[in-house]
């Protein structure tokens, strides 16, 4: 049987666009309480205005290490455990194929891609473990299952080690009632595509994946019973131009 989303809490980061903010909405007038957290504050006082009390707003760069730890701590003193994370920070550069990619470019994407996620689920896993009970939803990447042209070099590498490093959560804490979902999409109509070296047409991005599919599935995760873990789910478009592009 299902769960209710009611009294669960939820912490939710990049949650000032796409599907961070999609899975905030859609989470909190489920009936949950969710701290939201991202980069920009404008961008979080806006989104407060769709989410229903309780809730908390935590400008957050999930590359700071220490804020993050600050962050989890403040969730965990304030309501006593996190339910959930809905880890969906993440970002892509421009200039990323090969010849064009550079150090600082690699460095970027890392840190945030990787290093951001190793640091918000090592901070709950803590209390997960304490409470016997916790659910991580990573949200990778179609290009985290198949290294890609498109993403690049280092979005390819950081979502492979994301899904790697999600696997290795389950291995060792399924024993400790935690759950880690790695969530691999295929191209989605986030503003993430406004960083392709091809800039990618309206009609196109009206037949992809949109955030608010992604954000249901994501509910559907969480009310998923505890003896259920999701591992791995690739979601893509109908629609696909990888593939109508192999074609």
């Amino acid at each position: 049987m299902l769960q209710e989303l009611n009294d669960k809490v939820i912490w939710v980061t990049g949650a000032t666009s796409g599907i961070g903010e999609a899975a905030a909405i859609h989470l909190s007038q489920g009936g949950a309480t969710v701290i939201a957290s991202g980069r920009r504050a404008e961008r979080l006082d806006a989104l407060a205005e769709q989410l229903v009390e309780p809730f908390h707003l935590a400008p957050l760069d999930v590359a700071d290490e220490q804020a993050v730890n600050e962050c989890a701590e403040y969730i965990i003193e304030t309501y006593g455990r996190i339910d959930v994370l809905v880890h969906s920070a993440g970002l892509n550069i421009t200039e990323r194929s090969w010849d064009q990619i550079s150090p600082s470019g690699w460095n970027e994407v890392i840190q945030v891609d990787l290093n951001g996620a190793f640091y918000c689920n090592h901070a709950v896993l803590g209390a997960m473990r304490e409470q016997g009970d916790g659910l991580i939803i990573n949200i990778s990447s179609w290009a985290g299952r198949f290294v890609s042209r498109v993403s690049g070099g280092a979005y390819s590498a950081a979502k492979h080690g994301l899904n790697a490093m999600t696997e290795s959560i389950n291995q060792e804490n399924c024993q400790h009632g935690i759950r880690a979902t790695a969530l691999c999409p295929g191209e989605v109509a986030t503003e993430i595509l406004d960083r392709r070296p091809v800039p990618v047409s309206a009609e196109d991005r009206a037949r992809m994946v949109q955030s608010e599919d992604v954000a249901e599935l994501i509910a559907f995760i969480v009310r998923t019973p505890a003896h259920v873990c999701l591992n791995e789910i690739t979601i893509s478009p109908t629609w696909n131009r990888g593939y109508i592009r192999g074609g």
